[in-house]
Formats: structure tokens, C-alpha cells, sequence
């Protein structure tokens, strides 16, 4: 099975253009938003109480243990970070549903658009073309960014920048 670095680093092969970069800043949060936007519904109730469960939770429990498999440290951000993706997402979910499927389809479109914006400068393929996981390690990729930029993990940094191809 492949590591974070190995994940990281096919990753970033793919992502060396500044312009490639800031757009998916700003696509891939649209996109994560729209899927759980999305599978926000149905929202099916697991008790008489007001527990319930969506599909956005399943994908998000099975996202957070590939993440985790990765790294404990990254992993651990991730979780964080899309329980809130989770939240907006089922916010958005409750509204009527044309609201809800404008919203939705909306960002996953836009979202989209600026990836293929970003990639058009980079002058290749997204790397989801070449490997599914990509979807995956996409939003990884952009809390990988920050936590170099930030100084932190230093050494997956290096190992990123050494492995990348």
C-alpha cells in the first residue's frame, strides 16, 4: 500500500505551477463542500431521538480511516477539518430541496471548472486521471501545503520534494 509520501509526492508531480496550486485552494473546498453537500441527504434517523446517519457520514468515517492509515498527525486534521465540511454540508442539506441541489451541483461545477482552470496553466492532467486516489489526497495535499508553509513536518516535506516525479 502506498504512504502519505508516496501519495504526497504523485501528488504534487502533478501540482508544480503556483497558479495550478492557488486554484485548487480554492476548487477543491468547493468540491468537498458540494460531495457532502450532496450525500447530506437522506438523512436516515438510527433512533427515536434525533441521531441520524447520511451517506456524507459514511464517507466521511471511511475518508478519515484512509487518512489515518496515512498519518496519525495529518490524519488527525483531516478529520477535524471535514467533520466541519460535514456540518456545512448537512446545513446545506436541509434546505428545500431545489435549494439544496442548486447548491450542491453548483459548487461541484465551479469547483471543477477552476481545477481545469489550474490545470490549464499546468499544462497537464489532474492527477485523479492517472489515479482514483488522487480525489482523496487532493484535500490532503492542500493541509500538507499549509503545514509546510506553517514549518511544520518538516521532514515529510523533504521527503515529499525528494520523491516527487
Amino acid at each position: 500500500m502506498k504512504t502519505l509520501i508516496d501519495h504526497l509526492a504523485n501528488y504534487a508531480a502533478y501540482h508544480r505551477d503556483a497558479r495550478n496550486v492557488f486554484s485548487h485552494f480554492i476548487g477543491i473546498p468547493m468540491i468537498v463542500l458540494a460531495v457532502t453537500t450532496l450525500l447530506g441527504r437522506p438523512a436516515m434517523p438510527l433512533d427515536a431521538g434525533p441521531a441520524y446517519l447520511t451517506p456524507a457520514m459514511v464517507v466521511y468515517g471511511l475518508s478519515c480511516l484512509f487518512y489515518l492509515r496515512l498519518s496519525a498527525g495529518f490524519g488527525l486534521a483531516m478529520t477535524v477539518i471535514l467533520a466541519g465540511f460535514v456540518y456545512a454540508g448537512g446545513a446545506i442539506a436541509a434546505l428545500s430541496t431545489g435549494a439544496w441541489l442548486a447548491w450542491g451541483i453548483g459548487l461541484f461545477v465551479a469547483g471543477w471548472l477552476i481545477q481545469f482552470v489550474g490545470h490549464y496553466y499546468e499544462g497537464r492532467k489532474p492527477a485523479f486521471v492517472d489515479d482514483l486516489a488522487g480525489l482523496l489526497v487532493g484535500p490532503l495535499f492542500l493541509v500538507a501545503e499549509v503545514a509546510f508553509a506553517m514549518g511544520l513536518a518538516r521532514d515529510t516535506r523533504e521527503a515529499v520534494s525528494a520523491h516527487a516525479h
